[in-house]
């Protein structure tokens, strides 16, 4: 097997001079020669080495025909750690958020959608109109319309939880800041 990088989780038999990289599923190539495989959690990539330079016209056509893959991202980084939306639908959106050791979310509120959050590892310190309560694993809280709050990590290990959004519109730009870490004052996110 004469690989010329592999990344993630690739099984490759007599390939030669290619590079493949998975952010999650398993890549499975035979046989192959001077390939570029590339599988992201928004898209897959694959070129002929000596044209991965035409990338550049294929996120142009993307562009030209309306679509977001190469604007916005299933996975978000944030500065307190990151989202990914795993699942939506009319009126419903789902997410998996990981929150660093320490880290909070901004004191907000959200004037269309409603939260329901279900803390999967870890213990969530939950703000509610001023009102706090620590949510362990397997526990949930539920966030109204309208409603202020925030969510930290008072733990020294990574929080994760589904987040379970409901409402009328769901984009990011629903989110009134009313203080921030990270000095993000009414911005999306």
């Amino acid at each position: 097997m004469l690989i010329k990088c592999q990344w993630g989780d690739v099984l490759a038999e007599d390939c030669k001079g290619s590079f493949f990289q998975s952010d999650g599923r398993l890549i499975a190539a035979i046989g192959v020669e001077d390939l570029i495989v590339v599988d992201t959690k928004d898209a897959i990539l694959v070129a002929d080495k000596s044209r991965v330079q035409e990338v550049k016209s294929l996120v142009a056509r993307l562009d030209q025909q309306g679509r977001t893959e190469h604007l916005s991202h299933r996975e978000v980084m944030r500065p307190w750690g990151s989202y990914d939306s795993i699942g939506q639908g009319h009126r419903f959106q789902v997410k998996l958020i990981k929150v660093n050791p320490g880290e909070s979310l901004s004191l907000q509120m959200h004037h269309y959608r409603a939260e329901h959050w279900i803390v999967v590892t870890g213990t969530a310190l939950v703000e509610r109109d001023g009102k706090e309560e620590l949510v362990s694993e397997n526990e949930s809280v539920y966030i109204q319309i309208g409603q202020r709050h925030r969510l930290t990590n008072p733990g020294s290990l990574p929080l994760q939880l589904i987040e379970v959004q409901s409402g009328c519109y769901l984009g990011e730009d629903d989110i009134v800041r009313f203080s921030d870490n990270y000095n993000r004052v009414q911005e999306a996110g």
